[in-house]
């Protein structure tokens, strides 16, 4: 007879090791969305996967352009052309928030992940073969641009289901992956093109992200148990296919948002900063070259932007955390967009490798403000539950911006054979925003304040009427027991 049915308390070492395993990792659901917040325990495992994942969706687009000025040559592309290589792959990668989310929500965020992961590592390998600017545009653009959408989308969304408290903080460290791997991948791109060209390079690299199959792979579910449902009667099955179309179409593309002013707000600055945002990145290695520097110093600007920009993004996420900064990130995040800005705006003013080193630094620290907060304003203005389909909206729209801003940007350097007007648009374009985020942000706080009287005024009456409502009944039910009392006498 076992132990158990002896009604002794000793347990074997399988036992003890399944329980320890349950308390640390609760079984995996069917669905992600029956989740409970945990500040911590496998929580941090998921923010080790979303850094990878990230990481490589932010800093793969950027660290192509080490590759560009080889690509011009034996393809014989123009500025503006090539420009579109990253410039497409950012837009779908932003266009595919949508697809993104209804996999999440169909199949949950660790298949999503290893998907992804798969599309990435198949498309760098896949260009590498091409002979044609419009075959890498195919293939790095649009497939490695949907492998990207899948990691970053579902990567945000298991975070914002995993924490609550230490929310920032743990976008802070996932976001962190971009410049962590903006730092690393700069400088061996520029190596690996040296030793092996640019088809080469696309090779490793695209084994290199094959390892978001192993990030996915952390990102394991935790939820709690599905409560029994009740049998019901089903409905009539010919409407119910179209029912649950027309649900997932509301839910993932919910325009209701539009009628949110916070939303819109936000939308309209992150707008302006996408369009600015990426261009500088994009060519700053070819306007260091163009200055003089040498190749390879040219490519460590980027790491050296990524190495301060790394340090930054959970600064930014502990700033963000504190009880002076949390009601106030609207505020923080129009801030540190204007700072990005004129990062661009006196970029035109440096002559020498010492000031590029130094616009460098300054444009990490401009660039882990933003993007430590860019995500954590959308959760704090529509809250976890609705931010898997605020996201998704939001990059689907983001997309024509950022397809727009790097060709744009080349096309105004093939134009005038100067860099310095593609910083200055730039420039502009992100300080508008920045400062129309500031100004009306304070408008949106200050009609927040004043509709509160009237949203509780409105409770008020609504109390009185369902006090007296109680009041009525109690005086008829006074008024009809002295009548039965004297019924029952008689």
């Amino acid at each position: 007879m076992s132990n158990k049915a002896d009604g002794s308390n000793s347990w074997s070492p399988t036992e003890e090791r399944d329980v320890s395993l349950k308390r640390i990792m609760p079984p995996a659901p069917e669905n992600e969305l029956d989740y409970k917040p945990l500040d911590g325990g496998w929580g941090w495992m998921v923010v080790v996967g979303a850094h990878i994942s990230i990481g490589f969706a932010y800093s793969t687009p950027k660290v192509l352009s080490v590759f560009f000025i080889d690509i011009q040559e034996q393809l014989g592309a123009s500025y503006s052309e090539v420009a579109w290589i990253s410039s497409i792959m950012l837009a779908v990668m932003y266009a595919g928030g949508p697809v993104s989310s209804l996999l999440v929500n169909r199949f949950g965020s660790r298949p999503t992940v290893i998907l992804g992961g798969l599309l990435c590592g198949v498309s760098m390998v896949t260009a590498s073969f091409g002979n044609s600017i419009v075959y890498l545009y195919f293939f790095i653009g649009v497939i490695g641009g949907c492998g990207l959408s899948l990691n970053l989308n579902a990567s945000l969304t298991i975070i914002s289901k995993y924490f609550l408290n230490k929310r920032p903080i743990a976008n802070g460290l996932a976001m962190a992956g971009s410049p962590v791997f903006l730092c690393v991948l700069a400088p061996a791109n520029q190596y690996l093109l040296h030793m092996f060209g640019w088809r080469g390079s696309l090779v490793i690299l695209g084994g290199l992200m094959l390892n978001c199959c192993v990030a996915g792979a952390l990102m394991r579910p935790v939820v709690l148990p599905r409560k029994p449902e009740k049998v019901e009667e089903r409905p009539n099955l010919c409407t119910k296919p179209q029912q649950s179309c027309r649900n997932n179409a509301k839910k993932f593309l919910d325009l209701t948002f539009f009628k949110d002013r916070g939303f819109v707000i936000y939308l309209i600055g992150n707008v302006f900063f996408i369009f600015g945002a990426y261009a500088p990145i994009v060519f700053l290695s070819a306007y260091a070259i163009r200055q003089g520097v040498e190749e390879y110093s040219a490519a460590y600007l980027l790491s050296i932007m990524g190495f301060v920009d790394m340090f930054v993004r959970p600064g930014t996420g502990l700033i963000a955390s504190s009880k002076w900064i949390r009601p106030r990130i609207q505020y923080f995040f129009g801030f540190a967009m204007v700072f990005n800005g004129m990062c661009h705006l006196l970029c035109p003013l440096v002559k020498c490798y010492a000031y590029l080193v130094a616009y460098a630094i300054f444009l990490g620290v401009s660039f882990g403000m933003v993007f430590a907060l860019i995500f954590e304003c959308l959760m704090d203005l529509m809250g976890n539950e609705r931010f898997p389909s605020a996201v998704g909206l939001v990059t689907i729209i983001e997309c024509f911006p950022i397809l727009l801003g790097p060709p744009t940007a080349g096309y105004l350097v093939d134009i005038y054979k100067d860099y310095k007007y593609l910083f200055f648009m730039c420039g502009g374009v992100v300080v508008t925003g920045g400062l129309f985020l500031l100004v009306m942000n304070i408008y949106y706080y200050h009609m927040l304040e004043k509709e509160k009287p009237a949203a509780v005024r409105e409770q008020n009456q609504t109390k009185t009427i369902e006090n007296q409502d109680l009041v009525s009944a109690s005086a008829s039910r006074k008024y009809q027991s002295p009548e039965r009392s004297m019924a029952g006498e008689c």
